[in-house]
């Protein structure tokens, strides 16, 4: 049960396993956001008046969600390849003439993999989450003057009856809400009677009232001020503001939020829920890598079979990628519970490399 039974070779896989890892993600991330600067560029630059600084800004922007998506696989291959240089070098079989075990020659990578899953999960809920916002905003404005304030929602569709309502933007929760950039859509049985437009407007509990209102009459033509008016006095303050959560925008603690504000006014939340859950499932994603790309640490190099064995390893974590993406899938289509669809890879691919580990090696 001692799994670091030496500090020295604890402290030397640790730090090669790290240094790979790292290593991996700098090459990989440069790669794909050269990418996927070639295939956005052209609609950044489209927006006149845009040059090297809203470019520049976007890639500071991508840039967070690339490292998010390609650690897990950077961890994968940091993995493979420190096992399969010390088993090349039969330092694993020095390991194990000592006396350890296959889980004390892991330990080291999994301790280590558990400290980078933690620093995942806080550079998600704070890096992340927010730049997903700020992006997701951009985009909406087709690149255009980004939108203030990090927090808030923008281009909000809700329907009052027959009547159609657009906000601009979005601030504040509950009784504080406000809203920039009201349109209403006035609709009698389908057909389009007039437009009320407004800068800005607040809840009046019940109803929104729009500041410095004016409606265009559709029949006549013309436009009217009709100053302070209430409206869609059957509209609540979570239908602007939870009209469109979006789970890669918030933090864990915000996404927990919102999902209890969708159940008190009796929303379904089955799919916010297994994001939720996702959040702590995904960074600890990187624990597993050690264990499923542990095949490439045992045998015999000398037996010309180190490359399948780290092609195995390789394939086995590529595999639990797939079936975390389709259980994610599922959860959203309501098929699995919010927990099982985030939880169950974990479980299944954790089982499946121990029992890869035992029955080789232990």
């Amino acid at each position: 049960m001692n799994f670091f039974p030496s500090r020295v070779v604890a402290i030397y896989m640790a730090r090669m396993f790290v240094v790979r890892t790292f290593a991996v993600m700098a090459g990989l991330v440069l790669v794909l956001q050269a990418l996927d600067l070639l295939g956005q560029s052209g609609n950044i630059l489209a927006y006149p008046g845009n040059g090297d600084a809203q470019v520049w800004h976007y890639m500071s922007l991508r840039a967070p969600q690339i490292i998010a998506f390609i650690l897990p696989f950077s961890v994968l291959l940091g993995t493979i390849f420190t096992l399969s240089q010390m088993n090349q070098n039969s330092e694993v079989i020095a390991l194990k003439a000592s006396g350890l075990s296959a889980h004390q020659v892991l330990a080291p990578l999994v301790l280590a993999s558990f400290i980078v899953a933690i620093i995942s999960f806080a550079f998600n809920d704070r890096i992340v989450a927010r730049a997903t916002a700020t992006l997701t905003q951009w985009q909406n404005v087709n690149y255009g003057p980004l939108p203030i304030d990090h927090g808030d929602r923008s281009n909000v569709w809700v329907r009052d009856g027959d009547d159609l309502i657009q906000a601009a933007q979005i601030k504040g929760r509950g009784a504080a809400a406000t809203l920039g950039g009201v349109t209403l859509y006035d609709r009698d049985k389908g057909n389009l009677v007039g437009i009320i437009e407004a800068k800005r407007g607040r809840y009046a509990a019940p109803g929104w009232q729009l500041f410095d209102a004016t409606r265009f009459d559709v029949t006549s033509g013309k436009v009217t001020k009709i100053g302070n008016a209430v409206v869609a006095k059957g509209v609540r303050p979570d239908q602007f503001t939870l009209a469109t959560v979006n789970a890669d925008s918030l933090s864990f603690g915000a996404l927990r939020g919102a999902i209890s504000d969708l159940s008190d006014a009796g929303r379904p939340t089955k799919a916010l829920e297994g994001s939720a859950w996702h959040k702590l499932s995904a960074p600890l994603s990187s624990v597993l890598m050690p264990l499923l790309g542990a095949v490439a640490a045992f045998g015999l190099a000398r037996s010309g079979k180190l490359f399948l064995r780290a092609a195995i390893g390789m394939g086995l974590g590529f595999a639990y990628f797939v079936a975390d993406n389709f259980a994610l899938a599922m959860g959203n289509l309501g098929a699995y519970p919010p927990f099982l669809a985030a939880w169950a890879p974990f479980l299944l691919f954790f089982l499946i490399g121990e029992a890869v580990l035992v029955r080789t090696e232990e």
